[in-house]
């Protein structure tokens, strides 16, 4: 195929370098809540996908040669105002019905191997994470390299699509004319995608001065079952990189005039996890990013719109979202199709 990559902002912007880069398979939405909402089979499905996607995305790096830090890393997922113990209990039966290896520990357990107090546990294993502008880096170098042409900043103002193909009109330059087009616009629903199924939320972010001295054993990946979580990894160079304090709203100016307040209140609650720890924040920043009810992404063909397709709608789980809309759109843009497009298309 040629193909052509338009970006209105420029590679390796927008939510690439806001992300905190924790690649797990593990779903915003609980395996036990998610199947209240889609049903068992449905909500099964989608987490062996999202835990495939993860698999794919490291062994695709590795066979690209792409160098961006990365390392496999366990997850944490502490008890809070979302699953208590006994949820945490049957999160943990739905996991391993499935086919996850997941280990439940108590309070006492959590509190000798990992220094946390007072909170009960599931443990994962072998997630990943990554500089997330040096991997986008890595495989749009290894598109380029084999013929994808990219120009920035161009944005794509109007789309006219027949059965024969698509044309894209673009703000003071040519039109494209394509076989086949794909939104790939992340949180930013463009006027012709109609879903009520998508919120966006701006999100904030710290990274703590190098001590690895103060670092929790194994420095797996440490989230909360809990609204709004706290979630936190540890960089190359010995930092804590944490974030949290989400709200549903969208404004840029209102998102980053909160960063000094939000900085503090995450500062706070990182010391309240690890005393120890140094939490003032050396740098801190945010982002915006979308999300559904389900925390299931939107990936699949535009209704009414032919031989056009969406992927957005990341929430919590972007990168490995990506890494699953390019395996989906490969199967419908070439025809060989794939079996969980149902799960994440518009028309569900």
């Amino acid at each position: 195929m040629r193909v052509v990559v338009v970006d209105r902002r420029g590679a390796l912007r927008g939510s690439t370098p806001a992300s905190t880069s924790l690649i797990q398979y593990e779903l915003d939405t609980p395996l036990v809540k998610l199947a209240r909402m889609e049903g068992r089979e449905r909500a099964e499905r989608m987490w062996r996908r999202s835990r495939l996607a993860v698999d794919a995305l490291r062994e695709r790096s590795r066979q690209l040669g792409i160098q961006a830090d990365q390392v496999n890393r366990d997850s944490l997922y502490l008890s809070g105002n979302v699953l208590d113990r006994a949820a945490l209990l049957r999160e943990a039966d739905a996991r391993r019905r499935v086919g996850f290896n997941t280990t439940f520990l108590e309070r006492r357990e959590v509190e000798a191997r990992f220094g946390v107090r007072g909170r009960s546990a599931l443990l994962s294993y072998d997630n990943f994470s990554a500089d997330p502008r040096r991997l986008a880096a890595g495989f749009l170098g290894a598109a380029v390299a084999r013929g994808t042409r990219v120009y920035a900043p161009v944005e794509v103002s109007e789309v006219h699509a027949t059965r024969r193909g698509v044309e894209a009109g673009t703000k003071g330059g040519p039109n494209i004319r394509c076989k086949s087009l794909v939104f790939a616009t992340g949180y930013e629903m463009p006027k012709v995608v109609r879903t009520r199924n998508h919120q966006i939320f701006s999100t904030w972010a710290i990274a703590t001065r190098p001590q690895p001295r103060a670092l929790w054993p194994t420095r797996c990946f440490i989230w909360e079952a809990a609204d709004p979580y706290l979630y936190m990894r540890v960089s190359p160079d010995h930092r804590v990189i944490c974030g949290g304090e989400d709200e549903e709203f969208s404004d840029e100016e209102t998102r980053d005039a909160l960063l000094d307040r939000k900085k503090a209140s995450l500062e706070r609650k990182l010391k309240a996890m690890f005393p120890r720890l140094d939490t003032r924040a050396e740098f801190a920043w945010c982002g915006s990013f979308g999300s559904s009810k389900t925390g299931m992404p939107t990936i699949g063909a535009l209704p009414g719109l032919p031989n056009c397709y969406v992927a957005m709608g990341y929430g919590g789980n972007g990168i490995t979202f990506s890494m699953m809309a390019a395996q989906m759109l490969r199967g419908l843009v070439t025809g060989v199709g794939d079996p969980d497009t149902d799960l994440v298309s518009l028309r569900r």
